[in-house]
């Protein structure tokens, strides 16, 4: 899987899976775009990729908004000429709360951020991938997909939307060589459950944290490393009959009977 002259642009790349799919596609050598609303987390990925020798670009942007969608492109072929891997992974998890209690305007940001945000990059990379006849996209989708989970309605909603996306956009350009897939997490040490964690049991995250290994074959959540390095399969030649798919990573979790996005009350 080496990626020597390649481009790699990321969203969400200010930390978690975002920053751990930079440093690795970083250490196969391609050149990072790392794209992030959070100015301080984006310019933090994008030092430690220098640090390391790496090429590497932050721009800050809102994946909501179009123009600034269409900057981060502009930027990216700037800087580089080209975009050869394409990680839309930026996303929000929301609230945990009943349907008949969730705010509309968290609704409406998460799946701004989630779903808007996803199809507005494959409008604008999509493009450039066929202007130069190559690319791979990758789309963080989730478990929340595949099954749905007690108070998690938007994010729910979202993910299951990014995965059929991932399969219309696919099917626009299969016949180019330009390939579309998305991966499904389950729980990952990151941030988000974190934030998950909390807003199940505010008193007593840890218990939600234990119940959540309990309820993976594996015992464990996965790490960022370990979903960056299937993206960054999914963007290498070695996966280059695999398109329009979705790749599960979530220590056996869909896998199991009564499996769901999170801990039961």
């Amino acid at each position: 899987m080496d990626f020597t002259g390649k481009v790699a642009l990321i969203t969400g790349g200010g930390g978690g899976i975002g920053r751990a799919a930079a440093i690795g596609f970083a250490e196969r050598g391609a050149r990072i775009v790392v794209v992030d609303h959070d100015a301080t987390l984006g310019q933090g990925t994008t030092d430690i990729l220098r640090q390391r020798g790496a090429e590497a670009s932050f721009i800050p942007a809102d994946v909501r908004k179009s123009d600034d969608v269409a900057n981060y492109v502009k930027a990216a072929l700037a800087a580089y000429g080209r975009i050869d891997c394409f990680f839309n992974n930026a996303g929000v998890e929301g609230f945990v709360k009943p349907i008949y209690d969730y705010d509309d305007d968290m609704f409406d940001r998460v799946i701004a951020v989630n779903l808007r945000g996803v199809f507005l990059g494959l409008k604008h990379v999509l493009p450039v991938m066929l202007a130069q006849g190559s690319g791979a996209v990758v789309n963080t989708a989730s478990i929340a997909g595949l099954v749905g989970g007690p108070g998690m309605s938007a994010y729910v909603a979202s993910k299951h939307a990014v995965l059929g996306i991932t399969k219309s956009a696919s099917a626009d350009v299969a016949h180019t060589g330009i390939r579309v897939n998305a991966v499904c997490p389950g729980p990952v040490e990151t941030r988000m459950m974190r934030s998950l964690e909390q807003q199940r049991s505010p008193n007593n995250p840890e218990a939600v944290l234990n119940a959540n290994r309990n309820a993976i074959p594996s015992g464990r959540y996965a790490t960022p490393e370990e979903v960056a390095n299937l993206v960054i399969y999914l963007c290498s030649d070695l996966a280059g009959s695999i398109t329009g798919s979705h790749m599960v990573i979530d220590g056996g979790r869909t896998g199991s009977a009564g499996s769901g996005v999170g801990p039961k009350k």
